[in-house]
């Protein structure tokens, strides 16, 4: 394994690309620890040690959000920005006819995601300076403003970064940037456990219970993520001039995982909105209402399922669209065997994908459950393993890992991915 990995640092280019993206790990980590002008880091610390909900969103953000930082706000309104926008593609035409458009619908999509970024980011950075007015040392418009420009400016600079490691670095610069923020918080994990530990909260059995299961739990989501259901396609001879073309058999991969993280994320951000009110709005009922969203309580749990089966169908719906998938089939001459084209073959990859989104639901719910199981099976607190976090770590490694692995073979040498 360690000399076909060696095989990545053989090869000039692809040598180059990865101490670039390397490079550009180094000095997103570098901006995590800027912080913003005019703001006292020492009460905005001891807001997120207050509940679960601000831990969660600085997770997400390598620790920047906590030190309340340049780029505290991480690449989130970039993110919204391309679900919002992927979501519009239903209703908006001209939207859908980019995505058909190839490399130039693509040119024209990025900049109308980049666009609404900057504009979500402001707004964003508008409504988290003015919420936590009570850290600014000069609360006033000025200094709100000056914190709102600074705050937007740093996550267009991690876009840049993001889109800069996609075209010179290795894989998705985005994902790799969300996932660097993510793996950054490990040693704190850790030393949380060590202190554990020494304080005599937790024994050397709940540690080896919690690395065992954090493994069974990483293996499971690889297997689920890696998992399709194949779909037999069989292509009919074509007679094209004085060529024969066709008379080959194929499958339609369908991903018991089609939606992703996106269920979880949605799932959770309505959940935390009336928690995130509550933080800041001192009014008896508004507090009660926190509280019975507050992060683990029954409600909150069963609410959190349930918006997690509905946001899995609904996004796969959203972002596949079996009529089409129908249509091209037909249109290349293929069918499924046992199967008519049109609206036969329609519906039976309907009722296929409508099968496996409920696995991959019932998958997703099970992950984004996992923090709250882990921590009452092992008594360690204070570690967020699961949901979104070990999806986005996984997925993103798995992806990068194949593009490297493909980089490599092209070369041919032997791939380390087996």
């Amino acid at each position: 394994m360690l000399a076909d990995l060696a095989n990545i640092f053989k090869i000039t280019e692809l040598r180059q690309k990865v101490i670039f993206t390397l490079t550009m790990f180094i000095v997103f980590r570098a901006g995590t620890h800027i912080p913003v002008p005019g703001v006292n880091a020492a009460v905005i610390e001891q807001l997120f040690r207050t509940g679960n909900l601000f831990g969660l969103l600085d997770m997400f953000s390598g620790g920047a959000l906590s030190k309340f930082s340049v780029f505290a706000m991480s690449i989130t309104p970039y993110i919204n920005a391309s679900i919002i926008l992927q979501l519009l593609k239903v209703v908006i035409p001209i939207l859908e006819q980019w995505s058909k458009e190839g490399e130039e619908g693509y040119k024209k999509t990025n900049k109308l995601t980049r666009t609404m970024t900057v504009a979500l980011a402001f707004i964003q950075a508008c409504g988290m300076a003015y919420g936590l007015r009570m850290a600014i040392n000069n609360p006033g418009i000025y200094s709100i403003l000056v914190i709102a420009i600074t705050l937007t400016a740093g996550t267009i600079f991690l876009m840049w970064i993001g889109e800069y490691i996609t075209a010179r670095g290795v894989g998705n610069g985005i994902s790799i940037i969300i996932f660097a923020g993510i793996v950054s918080r490990l040693p704190d994990g850790l030393q949380i456990i060590y202190q554990y530990l020494q304080a005599g909260t937790v024994n050397l059995l709940n540690v080896i219970l919690f690395a065992v299961i954090a493994l069974a739990i990483i293996v499971f989501v690889i297997l689920i993520s890696q998992g399709i259901r194949k779909i037999p396609v069989q292509y009919a001879n074509r007679l094209v001039g004085k060529k024969m073309y066709g008379g080959h058999a194929s499958y339609i991969p369908l991903k018991v995982n089609q939606a992703g993280v996106i269920p979880i994320i949605f799932a959770s951000s309505v959940l935390m909105f009336p928690v995130t009110i509550a933080q800041f709005v001192d009014i008896p009922w508004v507090k009660s209402l926190g509280n019975l969203f507050a992060w683990g309580s029954p409600l909150q749990t069963t609410l959190y399922v349930l918006m997690i089966l509905f946001f899995t169908y609904f996004y796969t719906a959203v972002s596949l669209n079996i009529s089409d998938m129908s249509d091209n089939i037909k249109k290349n001459g293929g069918f499924i065997p046992g199967m008519r084209p049109g609206k036969p073959t329609t519906d039976y990859l309907d009722r296929v994908m409508s099968r496996i989104t409920l696995a991959g639901a019932i998958f997703l719910s099970l992950i984004a459950l996992m923090p709250n199981v882990v921590g009452w099976m092992t008594s360690i607190e204070g570690i967020y393993f699961g949901g979104t976090a070990l999806l986005i770590v996984v997925g993103v490694a798995l992806d990068t890992m194949k593009q490297i692995e493909s980089m490599v073979i092209m070369r041919h040498y032997h791939g380390f991915m087996k």
